[in-house]
């Protein structure tokens, strides 16, 4: 199967209102174009620095959406290009991200990153510690960024009833704080879930946004510096 096959049985999948994240960490810019080719125009990178030698070489009109746990201190190496964070998980990074997208004069859409899975190593708020920060910050004085959604991560299992649970649990963090805090707000929209092994349980439970990877490209290589 060759990557535009793969895309095409993906696309064939998923209901009106899904888009697809193409995740292309660790492929070649040959593997990404097969997929630009193929009409795929929304990839996900989790390295900033691989991430700006793929925006500096590709096609500008490439949506990239930063989809790994973001360090402040890298925020201004993407602020002029990135189109979406889906993995914000601290206030420090959102007041970063207002003030790099302010330099470059840009607004970037974000999604607050929850933390849903059993395994410790994911990162994420909790639904007390986002709803504590939304509830003492002015959203009106960070006026760069756009907060759009939630992203979420499920527990790397077999079981479905797992998966399913995590699923449905960030859905109803999603539905809480749009009743609560974005209320009315249309920019609110996303639900960031789902990837090449749990896609379609994520569709299921309200995923807007599914981020696929080997399904798509082929098992990941390893990074070589």
């Amino acid at each position: 199967m060759t990557i535009e096959n793969n895309l095409n049985t993906i696309r064939l999948s998923l209901p009106d209102g899904v888009q697809l994240v193409a995740v292309s960490k660790t492929k070649s810019n040959e593997e990404i174009m097969e997929a630009y080719r193929a009409g795929q125009r929304i990839f996900g990178e989790n390295k900033v620095q691989e991430l700006v030698r793929k925006w500096e070489s590709l096609p500008k009109d490439i949506k990239w959406h930063f989809i790994g746990h973001l360090q402040s201190n890298k925020v201004r190496l993407i602020a002029p290009f990135i189109a979406m964070v889906h993995s914000v998980d601290s206030l420090k990074l959102l007041k970063t991200i207002n003030d790099e997208a302010k330099h470059a004069g840009r607004v970037i859409p974000c999604l607050l990153q929850f933390h849903i899975a059993s395994e410790e190593s994911k990162f994420g708020f909790s639904p007390d510690d986002a709803a504590q920060m939304l509830s003492v910050i002015k959203l009106s004085e960070y006026e760069n960024v756009t907060i759009s959604g939630v992203m979420g991560m499920a527990t790397f299992t077999d079981d479905v009833a797992v998966i399913n649970q995590e699923f449905s649990n960030l859905n109803r963090i999603f539905q809480n704080l749009k009743e609560v805090f974005f209320r009315g707000n249309d920019n609110f929209r996303e639900i960031s879930m789902g990837m090449s092994d749990d896609y379609l349980y994520a569709i299921e439970k309200g995923s807007t946004m599914i981020r696929i990877g080997s399904t798509i490209f082929g098992e990941r290589k390893p990074v070589t510096n």
